[in-house]
């Protein structure tokens, strides 16, 4: 398993952290609301990279990785 941790610090940082974020999720096939909008199943093999699904109650969830645009 790897972890990847990403880091936005400052005007610039936030700037090429969010077009980093809006790549991503056009890669993977990803809408602005987050729903999987993408034609090909290695967008699907492939999305547990940078995302990963959470289920029940936030605090029932004791690690999350999250997107912030």
């Amino acid at each position: 398993m790897r972890e990847i941790v990403h880091l936005q610090i400052g005007q610039c940082g936030n700037q090429i952290g969010s077009k980093f974020w809006e790549v991503i999720n056009e890669e993977h096939g990803i809408n602005a609301t987050g729903i999987y909008e993408g034609d090909s199943t290695l967008q699907l093999e492939r999305l547990n990279v940078y995302f990963s699904e959470a289920h029940g109650k936030t605090e029932d969830i004791t690690t999350c990785k999250f997107y912030c645009a």
